[in-house]
């Protein structure tokens, strides 16, 4: 990836927090790498290089800064939104694909051979899939060693590490510093409230704007698998080694998330998850910039700057989610969805403490169904016509299979052929699911009835065809445009 040495030293001299995690400051003559925004004294220009990645910096020699700490910044925008392999495959890796199944299985997943996967990876990355994946390995090991109370050893395995040795000499590369050393000196001292509690800031870049992401969660939140209340939003999550349950408190500058996990190993994964439910690695500024320019979006960006698009923690859920909701209310599907959830016999709880209900009456959270346990309930389960029914078991079954990839590294294309294809699933329960379960920041649904009132109450065109011409202008931003239309309606 070509980085502009010029605007990015400029970036450094201004400390501008916009450009944190878009790219790392290597320091020759310190041996440190920086955020952009990072407060020491700004280093002169001869002896500066820029990286687009942690991993690239340390693959360079470079150690992270104590003072910035820059392998926390937020995610890079551009691999959080680009359908490229590159793209794809970061966010994979930081779903902890590598961690599971290895480089192999990273590029077997994409199409690719282990060798060009590389080659594409380190040309737009500046590292490869295991220095890549190290390097998040690397940090989520300096979250456990600072906010849990397990021991080094227990701590080197569940954050991916082959051997401790491996572990202390990564830790010692990266930070300067023996994890003994890391704990001693941690600014959040271990709780003591479990081993599988795990308490940690996610990052973003300003403004956030978290009444939409909380509104839009409280209207479709589902009994029994999340809930919404004191400014936080709580919910269960189905993990790749167990259940686990998060709550997620947005606060100025950070979002403070407690992660109740039956597995540490999946802490990682579940960072990653939680960071794209709240679109955290999105760059507002652009955005927002993009839509102000339309003038029947002007006003509506400037009142409420920083709107996210509400994602998902999981694919098939998400999937299932737009095939109920096809032509009834939200309400009408939070029925139908909560009927399914009851009717599924499985314990999804007892491997993990859940957080106690803020309120009398509040159940225990579990996670939404898995394709499995949907194609195992009777006919009666599902509150819905038959042919609908039929849809969800026909989607449950691909994904069981492995035909259907509705994870974040998907070809959007590609699901978007397969979905449609599908009995039972058009234009619009496709689109759904490319804005919320795969992250596209380029859909739109312009027969959606919710959309086309925004567009009303907003002066726009309200025809499906006259409203898709006119979002033109929001390109490539669209599912942006499209939940304002919802906030607007």
């Amino acid at each position: 990836m070509e980085l502009d040495f010029e605007r990015c030293y400029r970036a450094v001299d201004s400390r501008d927090q916009r450009f944190d995690g878009w790219f790392y400051t290597g320091v020759r003559t310190t041996g440190i790498y920086c955020r952009p925004s990072c407060p020491a004294v700004t280093p002169k220009r001869e002896n500066v290089d820029f990286y687009p990645s942690a991993a690239a910096a340390q693959r360079g020699g470079l150690r992270a800064c104590r003072r910035c700490r820059p392998d926390a910044a937020p995610g890079s925008p551009d691999w959080d939104v680009r359908a490229d392999v590159v793209g794809r495959a970061m966010r994979l890796i930081a779903d902890g694909v590598v961690d599971r199944d290895g480089v192999p299985g990273l590029a077997a997943r994409l199409g690719y051979t282990e060798r060009h996967l590389h080659r594409m990876l380190t040309a737009q990355v500046g590292a490869g899939p295991l220095a890549l994946a190290r390097a998040q390995r690397a940090q989520t090991a300096r979250i456990l060693i600072e906010t849990t109370d397990l021991g080094l050893a227990e701590i080197a395995f569940a954050a991916g590490f082959g051997s401790v040795r491996q572990f202390n000499d990564t830790i010692r590369e990266v930070y300067a510093a023996v994890p003994s050393q890391l704990r001693a000196t941690a600014r959040h001292r271990p709780s003591g409230t479990g081993a599988g509690t795990v308490s940690l800031r996610l990052a973003y870049r300003a403004p956030l704007h978290v009444d939409a992401l909380l509104d839009f969660f409280a209207l479709r939140a589902l009994p029994g698998v999340e809930r919404v209340g004191d400014g936080s939003y709580t919910r269960a999550l189905w993990l790749p080694h167990g259940p686990g349950e998060v709550t997620l408190s947005p606060l100025p500058g950070y979002v403070a998330a407690t992660l109740r996990l039956s597995d540490v190993r999946d802490l990682a994964p579940a960072v990653a998850r939680c960071r794209r439910l709240l679109d955290l690695d999105a760059d507002p500024e652009a955005v927002d910039g993009t839509l102000a320019a339309d003038p029947a979006l002007t006003a509506a960006v400037a009142k409420e700057p920083g709107v996210r698009v509400p994602r998902a923690v999981d694919g098939f859920e998400m999937a299932v989610r737009a095939i109920v909701g096809q032509q009834v209310s939200v309400a009408g599907a939070r029925t139908v969805l909560g009927r399914l959830v009851d009717a599924d016999p499985t314990d999804r709880e007892q491997q993990v403490e859940p957080a106690e209900p803020s309120a009398p009456g509040e159940r225990l959270l579990r996670a939404f169904p898995s394709a499995a346990d949907l194609l195992a309930l009777p006919d009666s389960a599902y509150a819905m016509p038959a042919a609908r029914r039929e849809t969800i078991r026909t989607v449950a079954r691909a994904v069981a299979d492995g035909s259907l990839d509705l994870d974040p590294g998907a070809d959007r294309e590609q699901l978007t052929a397969q979905l449609t294809g599908l009995p039972g699933i058009g234009p619009w329960t496709a689109a759904y699911v490319l804005l919320r379960a795969v992250g596209d920041p380029d859909a739109f649904l312009p027969t959606d009835l919710g959309v086309r009132h925004g567009a009303t109450a907003l002066g726009l065109p309200d025809t499906p065809a006259a409203l898709a011409e006119h979002a033109i202008r929001w390109r490539p931003w669209r599912s942006y445009a499209t939940i304002r239309l919802w906030r607007a309606a």
